[in-house]
């Protein structure tokens, strides 16, 4: 079972990595019933977005690209655990939560900074 945000944008929380309220790092408003709803705005929100993508890669440094090749054309792809990035990315245990936080954080943000730019807004909403 996962939880999904869909509207503008489309996708699925990474289940024990990523809270429901994670596209509050990039800024917008948060309405919070059983869902919480996201609108971003071009001209108040972009800077934001942009800044807060630009902190996922600086915390994500060399493995951003070691996570995104092992998730698109590696052993991940599809189905992964703690142990394979462990072992492919030659990385301690104890930093794989926090790098797959902010991976997927990133990958979020992306998708928000795409629909922002694209339709100068961006709404949708998360299950919590």
């Amino acid at each position: 079972m996962g939880r999904y945000y869909s509207g503008d944008i489309e996708g699925k929380f990474w289940f024990g990595v990523q809270s429901s309220d994670d596209a509050s790092f990039f800024g917008g408003q948060e309405n919070e019933p059983n869902y919480i709803n996201y609108s971003f705005n071009k001209e108040e929100d972009l800077l934001k977005i942009e800044k807060g993508i630009a902190q996922c890669i600086k915390e994500l440094g060399k493995y951003k690209t070691k996570l995104h090749e092992f998730f698109t054309t590696g052993k991940g792809k599809g189905m992964y655990s703690d142990e394979m990035l462990v072992k492919e990315l030659k990385i301690p245990d104890n930093k794989v939560k926090t790098l797959l936080q902010w991976y997927a954080r990133l990958e979020l943000g992306e998708k928000i900074l795409k629909c922002v730019k694209k339709k100068g807004y961006c709404d949708f909403e998360a299950e919590i």
